[in-house]
C-alpha cells in the first residue's frame, strides 16, 4: 500500500473507495466503532466524488458540463473535498490539478482499475485538454460549484489523503486512545501515541517493506507509478497525469514517500514529485518536505528531514 503502520496494538482492514484500508488503534475496545466511523465517512465520499459512479455528484456535474459551462449546488462533503483539492493545486502551483479527469479518461483510466486492467492493450486515440484548476469556482458558504465546458473533476490525488485526515479527526473527537488511519498507503495519525510511537513501513509495489520510520504525529503519503498501472500499445500507463501536458507523467520514480503535518500536504508533495520527475528532489528540498524517492533503477534519494536509508527514526 506504499506505507503501513507496524506493531499496532489492534488493527482492522476493509475495502472501500477502490483500495485496501486499515485502522490501527492503541485501545482494542475502540476499534470496532472506529472502523464504523471510517466506513460511513468513506461511503459519503464515494457518493460525492467518485469518477466511477454514474450517480455521484462528480459524474452528474460532468454530464451537465459536457458541452457548456455548468454549475451545481453540492453537498457539504463535495464542497469540502473540492476545497481541499483546490488548496492542493494552489500549494503545488498547479502541478496537482483536479481538472485532469478527461485527460485520465483519454489515457485509459475510465473505470475501476480491475476493469481497466482486464481490457486488451489500450490504444490512445486523442489527448484531452486540462481546463486547469483556476477555472473552477467554489462558493463554500453557498456550496455552489461552477466549471467550464468539458470539465470532469478527478479528486483522486487529494481525496484519499483528505479522507484520512478527516477520519483521524473524527476518531480523535469521539473515541478514546490514538489511531492511525491508513487509506491505501496515505496515513494520518491522531491523538495518543503508543509507547514507542507509530512505526511506519514504507512498502514497494510488491508489498516489501523498504524502510521503517517512526511517526510522533506526522502524516505520511506515498505516490507510485508502479501500482495503479495498465497496458497500452506504447508501454505501461499509470494514474498520475501531468496537467502541463495532459499526458501520463513520465515515470522517473517508482514511488515517492513524503512526511508532513497533514496527509493532504504529504500527498500533495508526493504527487507533485512524480509529475516533476528529475526536478523533484530540488523542489521538495526548497519546500522543506522530508521525502524518500525510489528510482526505477532501485537507487534511493532522500531530502533533508527524512531518515537516512537503513535507519529508523522520526519521519
Amino acid at each position: 500500500m506504499g506505507a503501513a503502520a507496524l506493531r499496532a496494538p489492534a488493527s482492522a482492514t476493509f475495502h472501500a473507495i477502490g483500495t485496501t484500508n486499515s485502522i490501527l488503534a492503541t485501545r482494542a475496545d475502540a476499534l470496532p466503532e472506529a472502523v464504523g466511523i471510517a466506513q460511513r465517512h468513506l461511503r459519503e465520499v464515494d457518493r460525492a466524488v467518485s469518477r466511477f459512479r454514474p450517480d455521484s455528484e462528480v459524474s452528474l456535474l460532468a454530464r451537465r458540463a459536457h458541452r457548456a459551462p455548468a454549475e451545481a449546488f453540492v453537498s457539504p462533503t463535495f464542497a469540502a473535498y473540492l476545497e481541499a483539492a483546490l488548496r492542493v493545486a494552489r500549494l503545488t502551483g498547479g502541478l496537482v490539478d483536479p481538472t485532469v479527469g478527461s485527460a485520465l479518461v483519454a489515457t485509459g483510466y475510465d473505470d475501476d482499475l480491475d476493469v481497466v486492467r482486464a481490457r486488451p492493450v489500450f490504444h490512445q486515440v486523442h489527448v484531452a485538454g486540462v481546463p486547469r484548476w483556476h477555472s473552477v469556482h467554489l462558493n463554500v458558504s453557498g456550496r455552489r460549484v461552477s466549471v467550464p465546458p468539458g470539465t470532469l473533476l478527478d479528486l483522486g490525488a487529494s481525496a484519499k489523503a483528505y479522507a484520512a485526515d478527516t477520519i483521524a479527526g473524527l476518531l480523535a473527537a469521539s473515541l478514546p486512545g490514538g489511531f492511525v488511519v491508513n487509506l491505501g498507503g496515505d496515513l494520518a495519525v491522531s491523538d495518543d501515541l503508543p509507547a514507542q510511537s507509530w512505526s511506519i513501513g514504507i512498502e514497494d509495489a510488491a508489498g516489501a517493506v523498504r524502510q521503517v520510520v517512526t511517526s510522533t504525529g506526522q502524516a505520511v503519503a506515498t505516490s507510485s507509478t508502479q501500482r495503479r498501472v495498465w497496458r497500452s500499445d506504447d508501454g505501461p500507463r499509470h494514474h498520475i497525469v501531468d496537467p502541463r501536458t495532459s499526458r501520463t507523467a513520465r515515470a522517473v520514480w517508482a514511488q515517492v514517500s513524503c512526511a508532513a503535518a497533514t496527509c493532504l500536504e504529504a500527498n500533495a508533495a508526493s504527487t507533485a514529485a512524480v509529475v516533476l520527475g528529475a526536478d523533484a528532489p530540488a523542489w521538495l528540498t526548497q519546500h522543506g518536505v522530508p521525502a524518500r524517492l525510489d528510482g526505477l533503477d532501485g537507487q534511493v534519494v532522500t531530502t533533508p528531514g527524512w531518515p537516512a536509508v537503513g535507519t529508523s527514526r522520526a519521519a
